[in-house]
């Protein structure tokens, strides 16, 4: 990739799209490529023009955002940050697989930040990572990928994108739960039983009522009493594996003849 970014503007609104194009004139190397007010539109240019990144809004009168780059054929899919004025409608939709997404109305730090996370991602991904990504996307849109790949979570000021396979483990804090991952952790507004049914079960394992771990940072198991086990992760952090969830947790690891617990 050469160190021009060149762009590509879709949004049915003609002053959404001019107030985009003045913020992205400032930003060196950076080339608006073309704009667009309909899927329509925004399917021709992208053939004709190849960008490297689509600034896409989400809806739009005809086909949405999402239908057009569900009917983009295999090697034209571009990067994609999303724009959208409905936080409630789309963020569940961009915690798996969406390289970013800008929430109106935001500001010129905000859309650095995407840019710089396009220029990332364009360094490290060949065509066929790109297609993935997309392909990915869109499962998770239609319903058809219902296991997490990241959080993402909003404070104050800022929203932090985690990647699942980064927990080491999960606790539960009301009607939140808290994210561990190394020396820091993060809150997050689910309650555990319906997250639970969200993650990867090849990856994480819940152990407790009130604990889930990732199951690729457990070292040991030691034995306490009636049943419960005290589960050591890799970074010295000890948890209880109770023995209602024993079972579980034996058939998630590897089943009862490759693990089998001591009773």
């Amino acid at each position: 990739m050469s160190d021009l970014l060149r762009v590509l503007v879709v949004d049915d609104e003609a002053l959404a799209r001019a107030r985009l194009r003045r913020l992205l004139a400032g930003e060196e190397g950076v080339e608006v490529v073309g704009e667009a007010a309909s899927a329509d539109e925004a399917r021709r240019l992208i053939a004709e023009e190849r960008p490297d990144l689509v600034f896409l809004d989400v809806q739009m009168p005809g086909e949405d955002g999402f239908e057009l780059l569900e009917s983009l054929p295999a090697g034209a899919a571009p990067e994609v940050v999303f724009v959208t004025a409905y936080d409630q409608h789309a963020l569940r939709a961009f915690e798996v697989n969406a390289l970013d997404y800008l929430l109106k109305p935001f500001d010129r730090e905000r859309l650095r930040l995407a840019l710089e996370r396009a220029r990332e991602a364009l360094a490290r991904r060949s065509p066929a990572a790109l297609d993935e990504q997309l392909r990915l996307m869109l499962q998770e849109l239609r319903g058809e990928q219902p296991h997490l790949s990241r959080f993402v979570i909003r404070s104050v000021g800022r929203i932090v994108f985690v990647t699942a396979a980064d927990v080491d483990w999960i606790e539960a804090s009301g009607n939140y739960v808290r994210l561990h991952i190394g020396k820091e952790s993060h809150l997050l507004r689910e309650t555990m039983s319906s997250l639970e049914t969200r993650l990867d079960p090849r990856l994480f394992a819940r152990i407790h009522r009130s604990a889930i771990v990732n199951i690729e940072r457990i070292r040991e198991l030691h034995h306490i009493f009636h049943g419960d086990y005290s589960v050591l992760l890799r970074d010295g952090t000890r948890l209880t594996l109770s023995r209602g969830y024993r079972e579980q947790f034996e058939r998630l690891v590897g089943g009862a003849e490759e693990l089998r617990i001591p009773g």
